[in-house]
């Protein structure tokens, strides 16, 4: 028999699966929301008493399809509201390419209408929080309260932003397609770059959003295997998630990667990523998210932090940076100088980064300090680095390193 657990596991699957097909079939990504929502709903009602059926997805859409044609035609007051229905409702007397009425909805392009749903939501022509927001409403299931805790705003705000967002999507005629093969590699990266920020933003803060974020790197690396940037980002978001039991003691604070448990981490994790990095390499293809799950792999192969072999990790932060330069790659590779050539010339290069207010700057600013015996320096770099974190578990570390090598006077 089935119980509210199976449908929030069904939910938690299928969700984006369903409104991808939907959208498809009904051209109106709020219909078809509404649509899946209500199947959802009687799910709840139903299943309780009838079982899950053997196709628990094929019975959401084929609901959710039958909802949205039954509201069509209820608002039909013109003819051609109730063509739409007709069309909706006998997509073969239209396009044949489509399913008769009888066919399981599920049996069609299924995958290629998420793919089809990320790369809309993800459109250049959308903000980048609306496409972050977008794609976790859509793909990810999560509710608007949901995401407006991850992301620190206002419901009503975060409610407005995908307002917005689709509003934009449906005046500016954005097509539900997969772009061009010319067009590919532009879209892809910002697609990329949205499911690594919602995978950045659960790291420090809500675990869910890492779940959902590696649920699309496997759905984007299932649907474009020839993609060696979309494996390497699957392989490094493995990897970074495998140290989640060792990176918070049983208070809650951080533990930085040197002086975590390693007999904690995740090894199956750690195998497929490291799996995937292996294939990447293969490829001879190199890209930025494959070079850094590169890097998170040698750090995954180190039994112990002294055991790191942070001169490939040097030459690894060499070509990430020939690929794609940036503040935050030159500060991560003046970490590995200061391991290589001493913390005295990785604070050289650490001086000369222009990155604002960016509290892992100053945090590797207080270690290099705390390392070369300027510790009043380090206290004063470890509070500021506090005053900037972004997480409580990232604040209550700093606090506390500046207190252990400079104790306040009493």
């Amino acid at each position: 028999m089935a119980d509210t657990v199976d449908v929030e596991a069904v939910f938690r699957a299928e969700y984006g699966r369903a409104v991808s097909v939907l959208v498809r079939f009904l051209g109106d990504i709020d219909l078809a929301e509404e649509a899946v929502q209500d199947a959802f709903t009687t799910a709840v009602r139903t299943w309780p008493e009838s079982g899950v059926p053997p196709s628990p997805a094929g019975w959401i859409i084929t609901t959710a399809r039958n909802r949205a044609i039954d509201r069509l035609r209820r608002e039909s007051s013109r003819d051609a509201r109730h063509a739409e229905a007709v069309r909706l409702y006998a997509p073969h007397l239209f396009a044949p390419d489509l399913h008769a009425p009888e066919a399981p909805p599920e049996e069609g392009p299924v995958r290629d209408d998420r793919l089809r749903l990320i790369f809309t939501c993800c459109h250049p022509a959308l903000a980048l929080q609306a496409r972050v927001a977008l794609t976790l409403r859509l793909l990810g299931g999560l509710s608007t309260a949901q995401i407006a805790r991850a992301f620190l705003v206002p419901e009503p705000t975060l409610a407005q932003r995908l307002v917005r967002a689709k509003a934009k999507i449906r005046d500016a005629g954005i097509p539900y397609r997969v772009p061009r093969d010319t067009d590919l590699p532009e879209r892809l990266g910002g697609v990329l770059a949205v499911v690594y920020l919602i995978f950045n933003e659960g790291y420090t803060g809500d675990p869910a959003l890492c779940a959902q974020a590696l649920r699309l790197g496997r759905l984007l690396a299932a649907l474009m295997p020839d993609e060696p940037e979309v494996t390497g980002l699957l392989a490094l978001m493995l990897l970074t998630e495998s140290r989640r039991p060792a990176r918070q003691d049983a208070d809650g604070v951080l533990v930085p990667l040197p002086e975590q448990d390693r007999t904690r981490w995740n090894r199956e994790l750690i195998a497929e990523g490291q799996d995937l990095v292996r294939h990447c390499l293969s490829r001879g293809r190199p890209g930025p998210y494959q070079i850094q799950a590169a890097i998170n792999a040698v750090h995954s192969d180190a039994p112990t932090a002294e055991a790191t072999d942070w001169d490939q990790i040097l030459r690894l932060y060499d070509q990430l940076m020939a690929v794609a330069p940036s503040p935050v790659v030159a500060l991560n590779r003046a970490v590995a100088v200061a391991e290589t050539e001493g913390p005295a010339r990785a604070l050289d290069l650490v001086g000369s980064l222009d990155l604002g207010r960016y509290h892992v700057l100053h945090a590797v600013r207080a270690d290099l300090l705390r390392r070369l015996g300027r510790t009043a320096d380090a206290a004063a770099e470890y509070g500021l680095a506090a005053e900037l974190a972004g997480s409580e578990a990232e604040r209550a570390y700093l606090e506390r390193r500046g207190r252990e090598i400079h104790p306040p006077a009493t």
